[in-house]
């Protein structure tokens, strides 16, 4: 029997390669807001990375973000992120 297939993803921050999950999941959902995935279940288009805000504000320099999730992320948008995220480490 073969082992069991570990899904990858690439952080948008640091751009490696790591197992889904130890990353954390942006979504845009079809309604169009942008939220954070902590179940990575979501319906949606979805973009990773590390649990670091470190990936996060390097993502969101180089306009990746809004690039893999092919919507604009406003600027109240990334703060709330930001937000989430840091309560979510603090858990």
């Amino acid at each position: 029997m073969s082992p069991k297939k570990i899904p990858m993803r690439m952080c948008l921050g640091c751009k490696q390669m790591k197992p889904k999950k130890e990353l954390i999941r942006i979504v845009r959902t079809p309604e169009g807001s942008i939220e954070l995935d902590l179940t990575g279940k979501r319906s949606g288009r979805g973009a990773y990375f590390c649990k670091d805000v470190k990936c996060l504000e390097k993502a969101l320099k180089e306009d990746r973000l809004s690039k893999a999730l092919d919507h604009e992320v406003s600027k109240e948008t990334i703060e709330k992120l930001k937000e989430d995220l840091i309560k979510s480490e603090a858990l």
